[in-house]
């Protein structure tokens, strides 16, 4: 039975694990309706991007999952166009793969695309981080404090999407402080594969603590008015991730291609 106020996504076929092709039994995919309200003074295409990106990255959409761009269009009650628009876009980031004759595709991980943004993403984030630890005021310093108070909270109630959410609100308002959000712009185009990792990685193989302590050593290297000490703080943070590579691909080896 479908819950009230929620809607199916019939998605086609689930693919195995180990590759593309079709099995017997129908995929249905459950999204909350307000993942489903589109806003009128935003691009359709744009909003059905963001909804389907998070839903990748949080596996909603597992890696290999046939996804159709006529199931999504009834879902959000669009036209197709809309729906190819956003299928585009994320093709461009890697996050969907096309094949004539077969269909539309979640991609699998790519382990070297991971570590590929987030190398960018670290040379970025120390320069802003930098640049941040001089000339940061107090209200910003309590800014990132209250969001880290948030995360705390979210840890403690075990809501990975909202923790993951905060993150980003973290990483995002360093580059709002330097008014540089073209910093963030960028760092979001390159992080999908890296969100897919950390998403997995949450809990278990990265525990949020951890994430969180992490997060309070650049605010003391941010209060400290410190730019080598809040990039060092950065650099650690970011590097966490490649600790998680081996234990998640392990558990779920058919999810990551051989690069």
């Amino acid at each position: 039975m479908q819950p009230a106020g929620f809607r199916w996504i019939i998605t086609g076929f689930r693919a195995p694990v180990s590759g593309f092709f079709p099995v017997r039994h129908a995929t249905t995919i459950m999204l909350p309706p307000d993942q489903l309200l589109l806003h009128p003074n935003e691009p359709v295409n744009l909003q059905i991007y963001r909804v389907l990106r998070r839903s990748i990255v949080n596996c909603t959409f597992l890696p290999g999952e046939p996804i159709s761009d006529k199931d999504i269009s009834e879902a959000f009650g669009v036209s197709r166009q809309p729906v190819r628009d956003a299928f585009i876009k994320l093709a461009a980031a890697g996050l969907i793969q096309v094949l004539p004759q077969r269909g539309t595709f979640v991609m699998k991980i790519s382990l070297k695309r991971v570590e590929n943004g987030r190398f960018i993403r670290e040379a970025i984030e120390v320069a802003v981080v930098g640049r941040v630890a001089s000339a940061i005021t107090v209200a910003q310093l309590q800014t990132l404090a209250d969001v880290i108070g948030r995360q705390e909270l979210a840890a403690a109630q075990g809501d990975a999407s909202g923790f993951l959410g905060l993150d980003d609100e973290f990483h995002s308002s360093l580059a709002r402080m330097i008014d540089c959000a073209d910093a963030w712009d960028l760092i979001e185009d390159i992080k999908a594969h890296m969100d897919r990792v950390r998403y997995l990685s949450l809990g278990d193989v990265t525990p949020l603590p951890a994430l969180i302590a992490q997060h309070k050593a650049i605010l003391e290297g941010l209060r400290s008015r410190d730019p080598a000490k809040a990039g060092e703080a950065m650099h650690r943070h970011l590097t966490e991730i490649n600790a998680s590579f081996g234990p998640i691909k392990s558990r779920n080896p058919a999810w990551f291609v051989a690069d």
